[in-house]
Formats: C-alpha cells, sequence, structure tokens
C-alpha cells in the first residue's frame, strides 16, 4: 500500500489465489496513508483470484470490488461472505495438498525440498507454485522462476499436479453475492485460439460474466488491443492489472501493464456500478 502511495496510484486491488485473508490487514494499512496533494486518497479495491476447472490452459475469475466480508468480531460479514469464505478455505486445503504432491514429485526427481522450506519461503503467506518455484532455483534445479515453470511446474511437465477448482457457474455466482464484480483475469491463459475464445467469450456473455482483464504485463499489447475490441464487442467492463507479486516477480511492476504502460484511470473507471 506505501509504494502504491508513493506511486501516486488512483487505487489497487487486492486479488490473492484463493483466499480474502490479507484484505483486512491491507485496507486498514491503506486507509492509514495520507491525502495526495490534490486532496484524493489511495482507492483499496477488495478482490480475490479463483482457480476455476479449466482444459487446456489456467482460468483465474477475479471478484473485483468487494463488499467487507468481515464483521466487527472478525466473523463473516453475511451469509454471502460466509459463502464466499468457506469456499476459499476448501480452496486453500486443496491448494496445500497440491503442494505436498509437487515436493513429492521433486524429490523423486532428485530436488529434495521440504514443507518446512516451502513454508519459511512464503513468509507466512500461503505457499504456492511461485515459492516452490523459487525454490527450484535457489537448488539450482532451474536458471530462475521463469525457467522453473516452463521445464517444471506448468501444466503438462514433469511437477505439475492439478488442483481442486470450482466451476465457473460456482465462482460467479459467490463473487456476485459478495458484492463483487466477476472479471476473467488474462484470457490468454485459457491457451485457446483467438476464434475459440470469441466463441467463450459470447458463452461468457450469456452466462453473466461482467468484464476481463484486457490488459495484463504478460501479453503483448496488440493482443491486450485485440482482447480490449474483442470485450467491447459484447459489452463487457474492461480492467487492466499490474499482477504485481512483489519481490518474487520482480518484473511485473506495480502500476504498470504491458508493454511497460502506466494503467489509465479510465479502467478504474469501469467498476463503477
Amino acid at each position: 500500500m506505501a509504494l502504491a502511495c508513493e506511486r501516486k496510484l488512483a487505487a489497487l486491488a487486492l486479488t490473492d489465489h484463493d483466499t480474502v485473508a490479507g484484505l483486512p490487514e491491507a485496507e486498514a494499512a491503506a486507509a492509514a496513508l495520507g491525502p495526495y496533494a490534490d486532496g484524493s486518497r489511495l482507492r483499496f479495491i477488495r478482490g480475490v483470484e479463483i482457480e476455476v476447472a479449466f482444459e487446456p490452459g489456467e482460468f483465474h475469475l477475479l471478484g473485483l470490488d468487494l463488499a467487507p466480508l468481515y464483521g466487527p468480531d472478525g466473523g463473516p460479514a453475511s451469509p454471502a461472505a460466509r459463502r464466499l469464505l468457506s469456499a476459499l478455505e476448501g480452496l486453500g486445503k486443496a491448494r496445500d495438498e497440491r503442494n505436498r504432491i509437487i515436493l513429492d514429485k521433486a524429490r523423486e526427481a532428485g530436488v529434495d525440498i521440504s514443507m518446512e522450506e516451502l513454508s519459511e519461503a512464503a513468509g507466512g503467506s500461503r505457499p504456492g507454485r511461485p515459492h516452490i518455484a523459487g525454490l527450484l532455483v535457489k537448488h539450482h534445479a532451474a536458471r530462475n522462476r521463469q525457467d522453473a515453470f516452463s521445464r517444471f511446474l506448468a501444466k503438462g511437465r514433469p511437477l505439475y499436479a492439478p488442483k481442486e477448482c470450482l466451476e465457473l457457474e460456482e465462482a460467479m455466482e459467490l463473487v456476485r453475492d459478495a458484492g463483487g464484480l466477476a472479471i476473467v483475469a488474462h484470457p490468454l491463459s485459457l491457451f485457446v485460439s483467438w476464434t475459440r475464445l470469441a466463441t467463450i467469450m459470447d458463452g461468457w456473455k450469456e452466462l453473466g460474466i461482467d468484464g476481463i482483464e484486457a490488459w495484463h504485463p504478460v501479453a503483448k499489447p496488440g493482443q491486450c488491443r485485440r482482447l480490449e475490441k474483442m470485450g467491447r464487442d459484447r459489452g463487457f467492463r474492461i480492467t487492466a492489472g499490474s499482477d504485481y507479486h512483489g519481490l518474487i516477480r520482480p518484473e511485473r511492476r506495480l502500476g504498470k501493464t504491458s508493454g511497460g504502460l502506466s494503467i489509465d484511470d479510465s479502467y478504474l473507471a469501469e467498476l463503477s456500478r
């Protein structure tokens, strides 16, 4: 939050994978920051990124601008919040089991990484594949994190293990019931042709998906512009993200998206109800 304020960003959404446990701390940190010179403040957006069942690629659904999920006593703020928290807890347990399977495969391949080492690498957050990728680098099994994903952790690679996911309809309903907007994250990660993606987008519109994240740092600007046009042609809300992961993904910069471009405030306006 302090870095976002230092860079004078208008807004920042926290969208951790399959958990919202960090939202209260992040929201409090954002609220404690002072105003900018023009009197405005950093807008904090409650979010989550949910993994959805899909083949052949990876499907992540963003829940953006969620209503408060926790009450004054720290418990769920509403029945809808309770349902979302319960579903995310189940996904979190599935993530832990997936980590164990991946580390078992790594040991069979001659790379001995313990669960304790993984927990330490995660630094108190819920560990996942990015942390395992970092440890593969540390153990000299990969040149860098991207190499670790490309050679070992991506779908179809030796250390890959599937993870329990939600169906799209369930994930969308959980997000919408919790007051959020259901936005498909980085659609190119579905790893389908442009022709098939157009058909899939038609299905999303019929289902009630709110929008797509057309701008993402991994995609090329031309691809992002094409995604934005496809989304606007279907009446989707269009968002842009940095997918900032902190120190574990230093190539991604807060407030920057594809091609190193700054994220325009017009994409923030897309969240308006």
